[in-house]
């Protein structure tokens, strides 16, 4: 029986769940940009799936569904779920201008002046608990990571496989280009499943302060000397197959997985091919959190223990991320098995998670919480990096309505181009619980760092409890020295007197230096490190080298030590995917699936 429980309500799912399959060839354990694509795929190839996910079908919810409605989607209680990190020390983390506090009436706190009894929780780190994981809450950012990070993995590895040319054949697969004319670009695909689009840019035509502030960014770029208008560098692509495209400084307008501004996901394509007349063997099963995965010869001698299947509790909301979560309610507990493989692609917090609760991690954090070990592997949880993100942000007397996007190039950078920013009447300035939308006025440049130095940060378990959230640090800023920090003032201190040449519209920045401080590069660093946020965390199961003890997957995402076990996720990269790793995510997501197949 095919199961899709949409929607089913809690009662007859627990009735449908009983004639379900009890085992499948394969287990997919999360929906997101790596795993959903990678069980649809796996099913239209004639394998039985089932698709597992801790939360539910939000196909009509409009905030998912529109790409501009990412703030609402971000705030929505019936898709997100909320984590709570440290980014730094303690003393500097202390500062930070969101913190998040739980009141003693349960209702959130946010700044540094909390009342009497309030929690510290931390810094806010949302993540989307959905099918299409966070693909359904993110601003849908589409860039290709640079050809050097390929590279970088077949230098780790060894494999080939991931050379920048085979590479771009998963992304031509998975593509639905609707920027380009079909078939005229074969470094683009036509006919995949996600649809990709860029913003438009018709108002680069005409005459506006947002055409003359774009036009002065472009400039001091170097766009004069290429002789070509504003409308024509703004339509650049970044995702094409070009020699010069890991390298250009200069303004251009955001790629988006999506088609006329409705957001195109995982969702979308599970959907598909569910509906299709083919009858693909694909089952999703949602309200459904894994515990932990089980396995055969698990401590057996001269042999690596098997994965069979998973163990899972059923019940909505039982994820204590989730803000709708209630502790008394314990769910119904399952288990269910595969005959080929488990794929566990619950994102860079949960797939560690689940990993250390099936026994497999640093066996001192595992013993630490009465968990058997079935595996020794040290690097779970680790080698977590992000994208450093700051801005320069205030206001104008006048709107300016609109928004581009440009590269930059610092003197820390350590090859290529090293940030990439976002300018628009935003205030993403960032997260904390009921973050607002965008006043008129507001506008700003905001930076993400496209190769950080810092590869410190951590997943450990809080609990043995599978319903606890993890204990989360980033470790900003331990390694590099100041250069992460110095290449965001620099790039900071390239924007602000672009700001000033509006004529008859003046600029009042309110950070990071607002007009009572003075704006030293010494005082822009000390605040960008209390104040910089992020949410682009990879790395936590990276792939890595045969001879590398904190190596947790191979180069085909099999787990290290274990057999029938993958992870394909985000947290597979052992290095930083660019500025954005949405795409590079559904781009390993049909590596994986090739991979799979070439085992069978």
């Amino acid at each position: 029986m095919r199961l899709f429980t949409t929607l089913l309500g809690l009662t007859a799912l627990a009735q449908a769940s009983q004639d379900k399959p009890k085992s499948y060839e394969y287990i997919v354990v999360g929906s997101g940009p790596g795993g959903g694509p990678l069980a649809a795929n796996l099913a239209r190839s004639g394998h039985s799936v089932l698709l597992i996910d801790a939360g539910d079908d939000q196909f009509g919810n409009e905030n998912s569904h529109m790409v501009y409605n990412n703030t609402p989607a971000i705030n929505d209680p019936l898709t997100r779920w909320d984590f709570f990190v440290s980014r730094d020390t303690p003393e500097i983390d202390a500062g930070y201008e969101f913190t998040t506090w739980r009141q003693t009436n349960g209702e959130f706190y946010v700044g540094l002046d909390p009342p009497r009894g309030a929690k510290r929780l931390g810094v806010y780190y949302p993540r989307a608990g959905t099918i299409g994981g966070c693909a359904m809450h993110n601003a849908a950012s589409l860039a290709l990571p640079a050809d050097a990070d390929w590279r970088d993995i077949v230098a780790i590895t060894g494999d080939a496989d991931w050379s920048v040319e085979n590479m771009r054949k998963h992304f031509i697969r998975l593509e639905r280009c609707n920027y380009i004319q079909n078939g005229s670009d074969p470094s683009h695909g036509f006919t995949g499943y996600l649809d990709t689009s860029q913003a438009h840019h018709d108002w680069a035509l005409n005459r506006s302060d947002l055409t003359t502030l774009a036009s002065y960014f472009s400039n001091s770029l170097g766009g004069l000397e290429t002789g070509k208008s504003l409308y024509e560098l703004l339509g650049r692509d970044i995702n094409a197959n070009d020699p010069n495209r890991d390298e250009f400084m200069g303004v251009i307008t955001p790629h988006t997985h999506s088609r006329n501004g409705v957001r195109s996901s995982p969702l979308n394509y599970i959907r598909d091919t569910l509906a299709d007349a083919r009858r693909y063997p694909l089952t999703v099963q949602t309200h459904t959190l894994v515990t932990k995965v089980l396995f055969s010869d698990a401590h057996a001698k001269n042999k690596e223990p098997k994965a069979i299947g998973v163990e899972y509790l059923q019940g909505q909301s039982l994820y204590a991320a989730d803000p709708r979560h209630e502790p008394q309610s314990k769910g119904v507990k399952g288990q269910v098995f595969a005959t080929r493989e488990v794929i566990i692609a619950g994102g860079v917090f949960n797939s560690p998670q689940i990993l250390k609760l099936s026994g497999i991690g640093p066996s001192a954090e595992l013993k630490k919480f009465g968990i058997p070990v079935v595996k020794h592997l040290p690097g779970v949880g680790t080698n977590v990096k992000d994208n450093y993100e700051a801005v320069l942000y205030g206001t104008f007397a006048k709107p300016v309505t609109g928004f581009f996007d440009f590269f930059y190039k610092t003197a820390l950078a350590l090859r290529g181009r090293d940030l990439q920013f976002y300018c628009g009447s935003m205030n993403f300035i960032g997260f904390w619980p009921g973050m607002p939308g965008w006043n008129k006025n507001e506008f700003e440049c905001g930076l993400m760092q496209l190769r950080p130095r810092n590869v410190n940060g951590t997943v450990k378990l809080r609990s043995a409890n599978p319903r606890d959230v993890p204990e989360i640090h980033l470790g900003f800023f331990q390694e590099g020295n100041d250069s992460d920090l110095e290449s965001m003032v620099e790039g900071i201190n390239f924007v602000r007197p672009l700001f000033n040449n509006l004529t008859n519209n003046t600029f009042s920045e309110l950070r990071p230096c607002a007009t009572d401080v003075e704006c030293t590069n010494d005082w822009q660093k000390n605040y960008l490190r209390g104040q910089v946020h992020s949410h682009h965390a990879v790395g936590s199961c990276a792939i890595g080298a045969d001879d590398d003890p904190m190596a947790v997957l191979d180069s085909k995402f099999r787990v290290r030590g274990v057999r029938n076990l993958r992870v394909v996720d985000g947290s597979a990269f052992p290095v930083q995917p660019g500025a954005v790793p949405a795409l590079s995510t559904f781009v390993i997501g049909e590596k994986a699936f090739q991979d799979i197949l070439a085992s069978v």
